[in-house]
Formats: structure tokens, sequence, C-alpha cells
């Protein structure tokens, strides 16, 4: 679970890494509908141009791209667009490392002004919508599928593979939770450690700790010190690929990108 990482962090004296941290190429981009500025815009990935609301609602790998909203603070997500009894909250920091929020909103209302993405931090799989009026949009057509039958992480962009690996998952008493989440974290450990060099935190909890566990309840993608492990059952319920794939995967994910765990 990810808040191993920072209490491994913290420990050894190192600095917390966020995305607002990591030279990823990001750069600024003006606010939809406002035409203002959000402190967020250097945590958008620019993987293409801005987006145009109305036309996301992925559900599969697809040549379509998906919507992504930087949120500067936390919004009550509802049933309904714009009504309705509140579902859960969408905050405008990750669980435990504060990092500023790029949300994966998964469909759009008709007239463009609602998104509606799964509630994060939640082992519900609940929908609830926000509104977009000046959130900053952004769009990307890359997607992390996790197949979790396969013990296979593999990364597409406009629904083609650019790689894939062999990865470990959760074992049978904490298995991997299935859902559709975003990344929240990019955290750095040149040191590297039990989570490996890197880790990748994702919107999701495991609601099946194992017995005697004292570390946080976020999902996340990370590297390991047990190469051995790779490709099996093996985990807390988090995702474990190897050092090679890592350094695949650091350039290619940013905050928001969405991830799809599946049996």
């Amino acid at each position: 679970m990810l808040v191993a990482a920072v209490a491994a962090v913290l420990a050894l004296g190192l600095p917390l890494a966020s995305a607002a941290q990591i030279n990823d190429g990001t750069t600024r981009h003006k606010t939809h509908a406002t035409g203002g500025r959000s402190r967020l815009g250097a945590d958008l990935p620019p993987e293409t141009a801005p987006t145009i609301a109305g036309v996301y609602a992925r559900s599969e790998p697809s040549s379509a791209p998906s919507l992504l909203v930087g949120i500067t603070h936390n919004f009550a997500m509802r049933a309904r667009p714009g009504q309705g009894r509140v579902v859960g909250i969408l905050p405008a920091g990750s669980k435990y490392y504060r990092t500023p929020t790029v949300a994966w909103v998964q469909r759009v209302s008709l007239d463009g002004r609602f998104g509606e993405l799964a509630v994060p931090y939640s082992a519900t799989g609940t929908m609830g919508w926000i509104p977009l009026r000046g959130l900053q949009h952004r769009s990307t057509f890359l997607q992390v599928d996790v197949d979790l039958s396969r013990h296979r992480v593999v990364v597409e962009r406009r629904g083609r593979v650019l790689f894939g690996t062999r990865a470990a998952i959760g074992s049978p008493s904490s298995p991997t939770p299935t859902g559709r989440y975003f990344v929240t974290d990019r955290v750095s450990f040149p040191s590297g450690g039990a989570l490996g060099t890197y880790a990748f935190g994702i919107s999701g909890i495991q609601p099946n700790l194992p017995n005697g566990w004292t570390a946080g309840n976020q999902l996340a993608i990370h590297g390991t010190n047990d190469p051995g492990s790779i490709g099996r059952s093996v985990s807390a319920g988090c995702v474990r690929v190897s050092a090679a794939a890592l350094r695949r995967l650091v350039p290619l994910l940013r905050l928001g990108t969405p991830v799809v765990i599946h049996p």
C-alpha cells in the first residue's frame, strides 16, 4: 500500500516526490469555460489538444481520448448531474501525499456541464457527478489495463498496445480490487526498497487488508525488491512490476492517467 512509501521516505530522510516535483514535461493550460488559471496547470499531461466536452464515454480500450480535469477544491459528488444525493467526495489532493488531483472523467452530460467518474478511495464502485465549469480540461489517449487473471499490465495509446509486462497482484486473501481508477501520485525512491524505485498511487483502496497490516490502504502500481514475486498472487493488493517495466512506465503515466483493473 502506498502509505508504506511515505513511512519509508520519512524514515530515510528523503523528500516526498509528487508529480509537481518531477520534471515530466507538463505545461500550463487555460481553464475550461472561465478562461482563468488553476494552480494545477503544471500537473496536467500535455498528451493532446484541449478536449471538447460531451464526447467522452470510454469504458473499454478505444482510439477515443479520455477526459482529465484538474480539481481545485473538494467536490461533493452527486447521484445525478447537478442534483440528487451526495454519493462521495472528490478531494483536491491525494489520500496520503496530498498531490493535486487530476481526475479521469468517464462520462459527460449532454449539455457538457457535468462529468461522471468513480468515487475515489472507495471500495463500492459508486459513480458520481461533479460540475465541470472552471476546471482545466485535458485529454489523454493513454490507458493502463491490468488483467488479474493473466497477471499482466498493458499500456495502450489510441487503443493500440505500447507494451505489456508481467505483474504480481493481490494474494487470495487480499485480492487486488477491480475497478476504474486514475493515477493520483508519482513517487520516486532513488535508493530502492520494498516498493522498488518508483510508485504510482491510484484512486482505489484495499478493503481486505491482510491480518496485522498496519500501513495504509491506498492501491498503487510499484516496483519491488523481490523480483521472484512477479507473475504471482502474493501482494496485499497492489500491483508490482519489474525495474525494467518501471523504466517504461515513468515517462508515460501522468497524473490522471486511466487505470482499469479487471478479472
